[in-house]
């Protein structure tokens, strides 16, 4: 997990496969599927974190809470 800035994400991962896991200041958790490389470099290059999560993540991918 790569912690990054942002004031609703707290730390990024993201394996081969598409796995992106994300885990927010709140202390949630969540794993998402399918997330092609390219959404991921995205979202840790972006300017806002949190809003690149919820223009281009957030309910596009299937997911779980892991906690």
């Amino acid at each position: 997990m790569t912690p990054v800035h942002s004031s609703n994400l707290a730390a990024v991962g993201y394996s081969f496969g598409g796995r992106l896991t994300i885990e927010f200041h709140s202390g949630g958790l969540y794993q998402y599927w399918q997330v092609p490389p390219s959404v991921y470099a995205g979202l840790m290059r972006a300017e806002s974190h949190g809003k690149y999560f919820h223009a281009w993540i957030k309910n596009r991918y299937p997911y779980r809470r892991l906690r």
